[in-house]
């Protein structure tokens, strides 16, 4: 489901939390730009049918939902928004684990190694 904001732009309902929009704001300082969107996105392909796409992109397509989170915009193509509806976009840095992870309440299945879904 898309919903226009105040300014008329076309939105998703993808979440981006404060500890993930602070990683994005360093992750942009290092690169020294800030003509960079967060680009979140699915396509076919994994051991279940379906992979997440996460990337800086200073492009704008045609179509494009777009969503601000304090600064950061995270943009997400009209194909992916579907699956990626209510998903949740956090950053991990623990021993374990560091990176960005997505808790996607539509993915029915996924691989062990978490990087796809169906």
């Amino acid at each position: 489901m898309t919903v226009q904001d105040e300014t008329g732009q076309q939105t998703h309902g993808v979440l981006l939390t404060d500890v993930a929009a602070d990683k994005v704001k360093s992750l942009l300082e290092q690169e020294g730009r800030d003509d960079l969107r967060l680009r979140v996105g699915v396509q076919p392909g994994g051991c279940s049918g379906l992979i997440y796409q996460l990337y800086f992109d200073e492009r704008s397509l045609d179509g494009d939902l777009v969503r601000d989170f304090n600064g950061v915009e995270v943009v997400v193509d009209r194909m992916s928004g579907p699956y990626l509806e209510g998903a949740t976009i956090d950053f991990a840095d623990t021993i374990e684990k560091q990176g960005f992870t997505i808790d996607n309440p539509n993915a029915g299945s996924s691989c062990a190694c978490g990087d796809s879904f169906s």
